[in-house]
């Protein structure tokens, strides 16, 4: 029987294992989002935000070869994270000043949900690879347990960050720059220009991205400082 056999367990385990590793910056996000609601909206939005992920990593797993060959959705998404990076800086910088702005539940929930999608373009690629392995017939079951097993796992890692957010300030900068560079990363190796990137900069992937992480902490800091002004 396929849920009995070794090519099913190891499948198994194969796509936990490969979501636990590439959801580290999915989990910063959740923690950005969720870390200015109450304690009682924090644990709502972290589980939420994270079984929504899921699912949503889930049918991208099964559109990822299609999804990953349209021309400019990387582009876009690139946008995107640039624009959620230094949103969720911009909310932080007016915390610390005492400007106390906090998102509802589902703003934070739509946010954790958005950059997933983004972010998870390149990823359920590894995960689809690893279903793959399983028996013939089993891929789909294979996605719903992996991804859902690693669900706890996700929550966890999210709800620890959001401690040591509150403690240390300065991770929130470090995690909206990670947003920032992966940005740019994402922007590289969008069809419709990954060719130029390869030919007309070199190490393209982290150059890029560096500037991406540099562009969030800068306009993040600087649209604080404009509105701190104007208050």
């Amino acid at each position: 029987m396929a849920l009995t056999s070794s090519a099913f367990w190891f499948a198994l385990g194969s796509i936990i294992l490969t979501n636990i590793v590439l959801s580290g910056d999915n989990a910063v996000v959740i923690a950005l989002a969720a870390r200015n609601l109450p304690k009682r909206q924090q644990k709502q939005a972290i589980f939420w935000g994270s079984a929504g992920a899921i699912v949503l990593r889930i049918v991208l797993t099964i559109l990822a070869v299609k999804l990953l060959a349209l021309p400019y959705l990387k582009t876009i998404g690139a946008v995107m994270l640039v624009y959620i990076g230094v949103k969720l800086l911009t909310a932080a910088e007016d915390e610390a000043a005492d400007r106390h702005q906090r998102d509802g539940l589902w703003p934070a929930i739509q946010t954790i949900l958005i950059a997933d999608f983004v972010m998870s373009l390149d990823n359920v690629v590894a995960v689809a690879a690893a279903a793959e392995k399983g028996p013939p017939g089993t891929t789909f079951l294979l996605l719903v347990l992996g991804l859902g097993l690693s669900v706890p796992l996700i929550v966890f890692g999210s709800t620890l960050l959001v401690g040591v957010m509150a403690r240390f300030p300065v991770i929130i900068t470090l995690g909206a720059a990670l947003l920032g560079y992966l940005a740019g990363d994402m922007l590289v190796t969008d069809p419709i220009d990954a060719a130029w990137f390869e030919r007309a900069v070199p190490y393209a992937d982290v150059v890029v991205g560096c500037v991406g992480a540099l562009l969030v902490v800068g306009v993040g800091r600087w649209l604080s400082r404009r509105t701190l002004r104007q208050a």
